[in-house]
């Protein structure tokens, strides 16, 4: 087939357009939500630093995520127009795989940042220079771009054949790989690969992270300061759980899941795609004072 069929609400189509509401609410807030934060940072020069440097990394993450999943996800729930080019679907999971492994490499720095400044807050801007997070975000962008590069190749040596319809209301690896007719056992071992070795790698040195934080807190004599060292991390630590969660849950169910319900492929995919751009935004501007009080302060200058 020329093209591939996107999938809407299954069993929901006749009411589904009441949903392009609530989708073009979370898109408008992720896209306004992650250049606000972007604005703050780069105006406010009291910010220029490493970790502030870090979530705009994130942000700009978050952003390539939502543009590359709008346009299948709008044409459907606005237009009902379900098709969408092979092409355009291969060109589409590439960008979407490699901003959810720029997101996961952002994460891994950010706690790697949090783990400096607890246990090193004397060395901390000696450590992270701005040429030494230039370089990490230089290393981890190529990284991501490079890891994702053999899937769209590999995907188009496949043959697929009908029926041509995917799960979701946009294009996955697994679920474009899942159509082929021919013999997709390496692209299946590559997937597995990227994913081991990227988020797989991230989420483990993230926990490790944490636990050389927490045992780093507990040796804090203060109450009071060991409270305070822990408060700096929620916001990261609300960041990785709403990444990480549905990542999990989303490759649990294709791997293992094949007699859910489509509905519960759907939004699991949805919620994926859709949640850590809008959420990351909301939970930096009000667990970070520097941010709330920063956004705050230019809403009052504009009144």
């Amino acid at each position: 087939p020329d093209v591939f069929l996107l999938t809407g609400i299954p069993g929901l189509e006749n009411v589904q357009s009441w949903f392009t509401i609530p989708l073009c609410t979370m898109y408008m807030v992720a896209i306004l939500g992650n250049c606000t934060i972007l604005f703050i940072i780069h105006t406010e020069t009291s910010l220029h630093q490493p970790m502030y440097y870090f979530l705009s990394m994130l942000a700009l993450s978050d952003l390539g995520l939502s543009v590359s999943t709008m346009p299948t996800m709008l044409s459907i729930f606005l237009f009902n127009s379900r098709e969408v080019k092979v092409n355009a679907c291969i060109a589409q999971l590439y960008f979407i795989h490699t901003f959810s492994l720029m997101e996961s490499a952002v994460l891994l720095t950010m706690a790697f940042d949090r783990f400096v400044a607890i246990q090193q807050p004397l060395r901390y801007t000696s450590i992270l220079t701005d040429s030494t997070v230039l370089r990490t975000g230089l290393a981890f962008a190529v990284r991501s771009v490079f890891m994702v590069m053999p899937t769209p190749i590999l995907l188009r040596r496949l043959q697929f054949c009908l029926p041509n319809v995917l799960s979701h209301s946009f294009c996955l690896h697994q679920d474009v790989m899942k159509l082929s007719c021919s013999d997709r056992r390496v692209n299946s071992i590559l997937g597995l690969f990227v994913v081991v070795s990227t988020m797989g790698l991230d989420s483990v040195l993230i926990v490790l992270s944490y636990i050389m934080i927490i045992s780093t807190v507990l040796g804090i004599a203060s109450r009071d300061e060991r409270l305070k060292a822990l408060n700096t991390c929620v916001s990261h630590i609300c960041a990785v759980l709403i990444f990480y969660i549905p990542m999990i849950g989303i490759s649990m169910i294709h791997r293992f899941g094949k007699h859910a319900s489509p509905l519960v492929h759907v939004f699991m995919a949805d919620i994926y795609v859709l949640v850590p751009p809008v959420m990351n935004p909301i939970v930096y501007s009000v667990k970070t004072k520097q941010i709330r009080q920063r956004i705050l302060l230019r809403f009052h200058r504009q009144r």
